[in-house]
């Protein structure tokens, strides 16, 4: 009997980093049949050896966690998959659903889904506790019937072993050849990066007040978007805003583009339970591209920016210190290209997507046996 692996996703796009640039590709790859069901409504292609089927794209974020998952579940029988992979938390219902029919889960926690809910600014403080003691409820009854359950971080995988032992830790380390180029540190460049989506809870205001106060003239590359859209005004007010470069959005390539010219990577994100416990990929990525980091002093990550000493870590609610951190690393360019090869040794050698990708292929020739 065929078997087809089939990946899920209400809310991610068709190219996503994690699920088709690592996960898919690497399971076709290792010899799988893999499908992508995504919720874009852009129709069907093959890319690298992953069939992509688009189902309709809803409106709104309700319609979505509404409708979406019956899309997906109708493509899901449709093609025929006997292993369904999920990627959102709307679609462990639907998880429990296939269950019943035979099919093999295994559901993917990208994130601790009980403290972003703690923070949600949609939510109150009231209503994320009430959110996220329901959701972990919700949790322990619905995922210990899956197969397999994985995760970014040891600790998600840790409270999640108590749910279900059948728990794997695939961390979200970088695609190496993507990043590790032949290039020399750009000490001649006054630029400095910030990768990713930027709101107030992942340190957009203080980052450029911090630019403003740099004794420097540098310029930030903000590659990313503002969340939510509005949050853009209260960034254009900041006197450091003059000194940055809005880029918005950016595909891989630019990113990579952005990163070979910039001096330093900042990943200065708020100390809150979930951040503090995460492993943010632009932390890696900056590595990989072989420049000092900047980043929040929380002690997942200081244990590797210090421990590899690959950069400098610093209070991400203090503007002063964000801004003396940058001027020290462009006042002292050979310590900080020292620090870009160190990190960039470090991915080659630990954290990076090969290494991970083996756990993932493993975890599945298991489940088929």
């Amino acid at each position: 009997m065929k078997t087809l692996i089939a990946h899920l996703t209400s809310a991610h796009s068709r190219y996503d980093t994690r699920i088709f640039l690592k996960e898919c590709r690497s399971l076709a790859e290792a010899g799988f049949e893999i499908v992508l069901l995504v919720a874009d409504g852009l129709g069907e292609e093959i890319v690298d050896g992953v069939r992509i089927i688009g189902v309709p794209m809803r409106a709104s974020r309700l319609f979505r966690m509404l409708l979406t998952p019956r899309d997906l579940y109708t493509k899901v029988m449709e093609v025929g998959a006997t292993i369904c992979h999920l990627h959102d938390p709307e679609l462990i219902p639907m998880g429990l659903k296939l269950r019943r029919k035979g099919l093999k889960v295994i559901f993917d926690s990208h994130e601790d889904v009980p403290r972003q809910l703690l923070t949600k600014p949609y939510l109150s403080k009231r209503f994320g506790k009430i959110a996220s003691h329901i959701y972990v409820a919700f949790e322990r009854y619905a995922l210990r019937k899956f197969n397999i359950l994985v995760t970014v971080t040891e600790k998600i995988a840790s409270r999640l072993k108590k749910t279900n032992p059948v728990t794997i830790c695939v961390k979200n380390y970088p695609i190496t050849s993507e990043y590790i180029l032949a290039k020399e540190y750009p000490r001649q460049s006054l630029e400095i990066a910030y990768v990713g989506a930027i709101s107030a809870i992942r340190g957009g205001v203080e980052l450029i007040e911090a630019v403003g106060l740099t004794n420097t003239e540098i310029s930030l590359n903000l590659a990313g978007s503002c969340s939510p859209p509005e949050f853009k005004a209260s960034l254009e007010v900041l006197s450091g805003w003059k000194h940055t470069r809005d880029l918005g959005f950016l595909g891989r390539k630019a990113v990579q583009e952005v990163l070979n010219r910039s001096r330093i990577g900042l990943v200065t994100l708020h100390p809150t339970p979930s951040y503090q416990e995460s492993l943010p990929i632009k932390l890696f990525e900056y590595m990989a591209a072989g420049i000092p980091v900047i980043a929040s002093k929380f002690p997942l990550w200081r244990e590797i920016v210090e421990g590899n000493s690959c950069g400098i870590c610093v209070n991400p609610l203090n503007p002063k210190e964000i801004a003396k951190a940058i001027d020290w690393l462009i006042e002292h360019p050979e310590e900080a290209e020292e620090m870009g090869k160190n990190g960039q040794r470090a991915v080659l050698e630990r954290y990076n997507w090969d290494t991970e990708a083996k756990t993932l292929v493993a975890a599945y020739r298991k489940l088929i046996g």
